[in-house]
């Protein structure tokens, strides 16, 4: 009999030449499990989607409540569907009262690719600046916000009209001027190394922004619904972007994205043409019945509350000579190694132990540290033993 792994090689496409290829049976809370009972914790929550771990129960009972309800109906924004009508409204909740408008995607590509389009049209404006070291998704659009000419020139020629500044580098605001329709940045650069900008630079860029009449999309994919510590990563910074792009950890474990900006902004794909972005699961019910039910339990169980005490302790665990630099925010952590050579043996070693640790692509020389929230302190310990051990085996 052919083996999964053997069929995953054969029949699916494959992303690197060498996957990881450990075999998933069923997963809960903050574990995965193999099919012959190996359990791994997992210290990357699927690369930040399971903030409140797998198969929370109440994400579980409102995804059951909503297939005995209806699935799939039609496209996106015509119909009346309550659970994307619920969810967009808990999401302007917690959300600044700028924020007027919900637009609910699939992925957190598509809502770049959103994004992308209402900023050009609503300000009459065809340049976009982004970041240098960025990551935005794999979609042409905005595979074209990714400044790593590594990951684009096998994919040219990609937009047109778009430029790149350096991440968290004054001078380099003073490329944005009347004719820059947008700003795309992370709020903390994820694929980069985790990279926190100063507050100060943030606000200058809020301010650029401004002056200019340009505006400030925020890509919070990553950092969105409590990773960082706050519900979202700009109240940090003590600044609202006119576009937020979210995804990854807003679904419960199940896809979704979207794009939420003012109002007047968001209606510029009503008209001329009609139906100007459209999506056919985009802000699909059940997804959306996930994602209204995993924002309350980040509310109700206090999870975001919980993030500083719990980096804390990964921090003081893993303060060990071998890790040059411990770089994040709130449970969004970096373990900064010497090469790629260290960071991938370890990797495979906290593997091998039960331990989902990875790295970034753009910086291949430390581990990802992105735990679901509601990780415990005993696990945290264990987690970290497990990870110290590895490093001194190899490091």
């Amino acid at each position: 009999m052919i083996s999964n792994r053997e069929l995953f090689l054969q029949n699916t496409a494959q992303t690197s030449e060498s996957p990881r290829l450990i075999e998933v049976e069923r997963a809960e809370g903050i574990y995965l499990y193999g099919p012959e009972g190996q359990s791994y914790m997992d210290l990357v929550s699927g690369f930040n989607v399971s903030n409140i771990g797998h198969r929370h129960p109440k994400v579980l009972a409102a995804i059951q409540q909503q297939l005995d309800k209806f699935m799939h109906v039609t496209v996106y924004g015509e119909f009346v569907q309550a659970p994307q009508v619920q969810f967009a409204t808990d999401l302007l909740s917690v959300l600044p009262n700028s924020f007027g408008s919900v637009y609910l995607t699939n992925s957190g590509a598509e809502a770049v690719e959103g994004s992308m389009k209402i900023a050009k049209k609503f300000t009459g404006r065809q340049e976009i600046i982004a970041a240098k070291e960025a990551y935005h998704g794999s979609t042409q659009g905005a595979l074209s916000l990714i400044g790593n000419e590594d990951y684009r020139k096998a994919y040219a020629p990609l937009l047109p009209g778009i430029s790149f500044i350096q991440y968290n580098h004054l001078p380099d605001l003073e490329k944005i001027n009347d004719k820059t329709a947008a700003v795309v940045v992370e709020a903390i650069q994820g694929e980069a190394g985790v990279r926190v900008p100063d507050k100060a630079y943030m606000q200058a860029l809020r301010n650029k922004c401004d002056e200019t009449g340009t505006l400030l999309i925020f890509d919070e994919i990553q950092t969105g619904f409590g990773r960082t510590g706050k519900l979202f990563a700009f109240e940090h910074f003590d600044i609202v972007p006119d576009i937020l792009m979210l995804a990854k950890g807003i679904g419960g474990g199940m896809p979704l994205g979207a794009f939420v900006a003012r109002k007047e902004v968001m209606d510029v794909i009503k008209a001329n043409p009609m139906l100007g972005h459209i999506t056919t699961f985009g802000g699909h019910p059940v997804s959306c019945a996930a994602a209204k039910a995993s924002l309350e339990v980040i509310q109700q169980e206090k999870l975001v509350e919980q993030v500083e005490r719990k980096a804390a302790l990964f921090r003081k665990e893993l303060d060990i000579p071998q890790i040059k630099e411990i770089r994040g925010l709130g449970l969004m952590m970096c373990l900064q190694l010497e090469n790629f050579e260290q960071v991938y043996v370890v990797s495979n070693y906290c593997a091998d132990h039960g331990l989902i640790i990875d790295w970034y692509l753009h910086c291949e020389t430390a581990l990802r540290v992105a735990p679901p929230l509601t990780i415990t302190e005993e696990e945290i310990k264990a987690a970290c033993k497990i990870i110290r051990e590895g490093i001194a085996k190899f490091c």
